[in-house]
């Protein structure tokens, strides 16, 4: 969907935005009140990619900004980085009737609005939120409780899978997990940061 990166890049994901809040691919948008397509830093080195909006997104239509975000922001400046220098997303764009799980017509009918939002701004690293997204993004063969925490490196990008905040929200003992997950996505960061990011036009 989306071109290669150019400077440009956030006017992109700007068409992308306008596709997604009036989308009608899936039933999700008969019930939804909003889309949530993601906000943040267009040319974030870091992309965050959940599994769907909850109640409190929908309403809103930006991207954890319930509990569960509230949770990743305290974890993400835990860690040194700022929500407002990374992109934030989801696998589904709209929410699921009483946050059920995403069904996998509901993330195919989205899969080009993610790929094209990764298209454009070009991360380094991706920090996939919960075994949907790792699923959608990583290999549909990984079980999060034992790669969370670990990177892979495909089609240029590092992905590393981690607990979603949710998991975490209600039961302080996964905390500790969950802060794991986050060090060793402060260690990947800090390793991908010695090569600067390239635009397009400087790799040509």
């Amino acid at each position: 969907m989306c071109p290669l990166p150019t400077a440009q890049s956030a006017d992109l994901l700007e068409w992308i935005h306008s596709l997604v809040v009036v989308c009608r691919r899936c039933q999700l948008s008969q019930s939804r009140r909003n889309a949530v397509p993601g906000e943040g830093n267009p040319n974030a080195s870091l992309l965050l990619v959940g599994e769907a909006p909850g109640a409190a997104e929908d309403s809103q239509g930006r991207p954890f900004v319930g509990a569960a975000g509230q949770l990743l922001t305290t974890l993400l400046a835990e860690i040194g980085v700022k929500r407002t220098d990374v992109f934030i997303t989801n696998v589904v764009k709209c929410r699921p009737p009483g946050n059920r799980d995403p069904q996998e017509d509901e993330i195919a009918a989205c899969n080009d609005y993610l790929l094209g939002q990764i298209g454009c701004i070009r991360p380094k690293v991706i920090a996939t939120l919960g075994r949907h997204a790792m699923h959608t993004l990583v290999s549909p063969d990984l079980s999060i409780s034992r790669v969370h925490g670990k990177h892979f490196f495909q089609q240029g990008i590092f992905f590393i899978p981690i607990f979603h905040p949710a998991f975490a929200l209600h039961d302080e003992s996964r905390r500790g997990l969950l802060r794991d997950d986050m060090r060793a996505l402060k260690r990947l960061l800090n390793e991908t940061q010695a090569e600067p990011k390239q635009t397009q036009t400087e790799k040509e």
